[in-house]
């Protein structure tokens, strides 16, 4: 392929991040109907035109920014797959993991918002909860091998109310007291959730050893900068 070839391919895909990214911007602040395609023009610099051609639609734009964002799940997935971690603290841990998505990333931000609005779309949004339901039974399951689920729990039950329960969590989060400090709610969705699953229950002192393993700037809301 040419060097000019390439180029424009380069070009291409820089416009349809920028305006990923613009449009995600926007559905977060103003959700979907309240974001036009002149909105998104206007916001990341490029013309409604260039939008229609890379997307043809605000739906398509908006399936883009929900495909984008479950892109990124089996990879953080796949970082708890590795042996030598108990599945129960695996599950915990990958749960601060896709809170510290849902809040840093705001392509993931503006996926939730869009899934949880899915109704005012136009278009079939996809759902992650069937791949997420299967990763969770799979760790409940290893747990209870290991004897470290409580009797009575059946993993793929139990498996849909967490990530039904989980994702709740995150999408009400902004209109709950206290803001978006995931920390301290996710601490507070395990400890319940913990004593019904743990076989021997110490939820305190799982949570403990998953924090210990995972950055404190993850868990924890940063501080804005000062301007």
């Amino acid at each position: 392929m040419s060097e000019g070839g390439t180029g424009v391919q380069e070009r291409a895909r820089t416009t349809r991040r920028v305006l990923l990214e613009s449009a995600a911007h926007l559905f977060v602040e103003r959700g979907y109907a309240g974001t036009s395609v002149n909105d998104i023009s206007d916001h990341s610099g490029r013309t409604s035109g260039a939008i229609y051609f890379h997307y043809s639609s605000k739906e398509k734009l908006a399936l883009a920014v929900v495909r984008e964002q479950f892109a990124t799940w089996p990879q953080l997935a796949a970082a708890y797959t590795r042996p030598g971690v108990p599945p129960l603290e695996k599950l915990v841990g990958l749960s601060f993991r896709v809170a510290q998505s849902l809040r840093e990333d705001v392509v993931a931000r503006a996926g939730a918002r869009l899934w949880a609005e899915r109704r005012t779309i136009e278009a079939d949004v996809p759902t992650p909860f069937d791949a997420w339901s299967v990763a969770v039974t799979r760790l409940l399951a290893q747990a209870r091998t290991r004897g470290d689920l409580a009797e009575g729990v059946e993993p793929s039950a139990a498996a849909v109310t967490l990530v039904c329960g989980f994702f709740g969590l995150c999408t009400l989060a902004d209109e709950m007291p206290g803001g978006r400090n995931w920390k301290e709610r996710l601490d507070q969705w395990w400890l319940p959730a913990l004593r019904f699953l743990q076989a021997d229950p110490d939820p305190a002192a799982l949570l403990a050893r998953v924090r210990a393993r995972v950055p404190a700037a993850r868990l924890e809301d940063r501080a804005p900068t000062p301007a």
